[in-house]
């Protein structure tokens, strides 16, 4: 795929691609919501999606082409491991984007590992609910240091745009699909798990147990947390007993815009880091 016309539509395809999905998964949930919510779409949404909003305004302004033109640029450059290999394109395409997934779950367990990054991250589970907006729920210093620890792997492994641009929409689609608050057929959920994460698997996650909260760190690919040994089935109390969000931030008032904006600099990291992660 030509790389001008590829950095010319790439903001279009991921638009197309998120609008797409969102749309799915919010008439999917208001049809046969998983969970009841705690509190009401209506209170939750405007904070959660303008802190997208937010989010990609810094990133437009900050970094205009973001990971797809600085992966154009590395490629141009010959910079990287599979860019100086003699797999054929297509393969080179599959690997990169199998290495960003494997990166994006090894940085989302340091942002567990690391009090001062779980600080930042805790934005992402504070939210008393789980459903698509959740998943879109992030901080804008983690959405900055998220971006600058993926430039330097596109650098590393040499993953080309196109790559980058069908993982960037394929990590955006999954993490609205593994947000969603929907229930999947057990037989269906298990199949899938082979190879994706679920809503049923990533629902754990957001668990406020802490055993639970620090498993399934996965957001496209299940392999990893299998791999490395993060997975988790089910929480203790199952989906339905389950407490959702964190042991801080639980009064409904935080769930305003100007509130996740200033819970990194306020309270306590509890016992999220992952050197707890055997205990609460």
């Amino acid at each position: 795929m030509p790389t001008q016309p590829l950095l010319a539509h790439a903001w279009l395809f991921r638009f197309a691609v998120f609008f797409a999905v969102f749309g799915v998964m919010a008439a999917w949930e208001a049809a046969a919501p998983r969970r009841p919510l705690v509190v009401r779409r209506s209170r939750r949404w405007p904070h959660n999606l303008g802190l997208l909003v937010l989010d990609a305004v810094i990133l437009r302004a900050l970094f205009p082409t973001a990971a797809v033109g600085f992966a154009a640029l590395a490629e141009s450059r010959h910079w990287g491991l599979l860019d100086n290999t003699l797999m054929p394109p297509a393969v080179k395409l599959v690997a990169a984007v199998i290495m960003l997934d494997l990166a994006i779950y090894l940085q989302h367990v340091l942002f567990h590992a690391v009090p001062i990054l779980w600080r930042v991250h805790r934005v992402h589970h504070a939210d008393l609910d789980f459903d698509a907006t959740t998943g879109l729920r992030f901080h804008p210093i983690e959405i900055l240091l998220s971006l600058g620890f993926k430039l330097l792997v596109i650098a590393a492994i040499g993953a080309g745009a196109a790559a980058v641009l069908i993982f960037e929409i394929l990590l955006n689609a999954g993490a609205i699909f593994s947000h969603g608050n929907v229930g999947l057929p057990a037989r269906l959920d298990r199949a899938l798990r082979a190879v994706l994460v679920t809503p049923g698997m990533h629902r754990v996650h957001h668990s406020s147990a802490a055993p639970e909260t620090n498993s399934n760190f996965g957001f496209n690919l299940s392999w990893w947390d299998r791999l490395f040994g993060t997975y988790r089935p089910a929480a203790a109390g199952g989906d339905n007993g389950m407490t959702i969000g964190l042991d801080v931030f639980r009064d409904p008032g935080e769930l305003r815009l100007d509130r996740m904006l200033a819970q990194p600099f306020r309270g306590t990291n509890g016992g999220y880091p992952i050197g707890r992660r055997g205990g609460k």
